[in-house]
Order: structure tokens, then C-alpha cells, then sequence
């Protein structure tokens, strides 16, 4: 079975490579949640959205728990996608708590974060 179209996470859509992310840590905005730290850059001409995650081996220590909140946070972020317009933005999520969270409350975080975003982008 084949998710729907947009609720999708494409190639093109994950940021990656060491210059973009120097670029987006030094030169972003950055916020908290009570789980999540974020930091975020727009101005890219490109119209796609990219997101990257990470989890420190800090907090967790095996890797299995690592992926599962590597995945949920991707998951949160694929379902609601919507809620931030296709602008350009880059935005770095790292989970930043030593306790693995429920994706309830990984899907709120991402979601306040992505209204928080849009709010700022559309005071711009």
C-alpha cells in the first residue's frame, strides 16, 4: 500500500551535506519545546521544505531507541507537512530530553513548532 501523495518524505526533501548544515546552525533561528530543539533558515528560492533529525547518543545510548524517535519525529513531521508552506525553509529538529517520548506528544511539539514557523514567515 502506497501512502498518499503528499504525506510523503522525498529525497529532495531531507537536508543533508556538512556545508547546508554549518549554514542552517550558524545562521538559523533557533526555539525550544519541552522535548525538541529546532533551528530553522529560510530564503531558499527552491520551493521545497527540508527537514533533517537527530537524536544524540548523549541521551541514548543504543541505537535502536535513537532510530525509534528518529522515526517518529520524521513521521510527525510527514504528516503534517501542510501546516508550513513550500517556502524554502530548512529546519533542524534534535530531541534534546533523556527520556523516549510517545509520538502524541512528539506529534504536538512538531506541530507548535511548525505553526510557530509559519507565524514568524507570515510577519515577515
Amino acid at each position: 500500500m502506497t501512502p498518499p501523495q503528499g504525506h510523503t518524505l522525498t529525497k529532495e526533501e531531507r537536508l543533508c551535506g556538512k556545508t547546508t548544515v554549518s549554514a542552517l546552525i550558524s545562521s538559523g533561528k533557533w526555539g525550544t519545546t519541552p522535548h525538541l530543539r529546532f533551528c530553522w533558515a529560510a530564503g531558499r528560492d527552491t520551493g521545497l521544505n527540508r527537514l533533517m533529525v537527530s537524536v544524540p547518543k548523549k541521551f541514548f545510548k543504543r541505537a535502536v531507541k535513537r532510530n525509534l524517535l528518529k522515526r517518529r519525529l520524521r513521521e510527525s513531521y510527514r504528516l503534517q507537512k501542510e501546516l508550513l508552506a513550500a517556502t524554502g525553509v530548512d529546519l533542524l529538529l534534535a530531541y534534546s530530553h533523556p527520556e523516549v517520548a510517545d509520538s502524541a506528544v512528539l506529534f504536538a511539539e512538531v506541530t507548535e513548532i511548525l505553526q510557530r514557523i509559519s507565524a514568524k514567515l507570515a510577519a515577515e
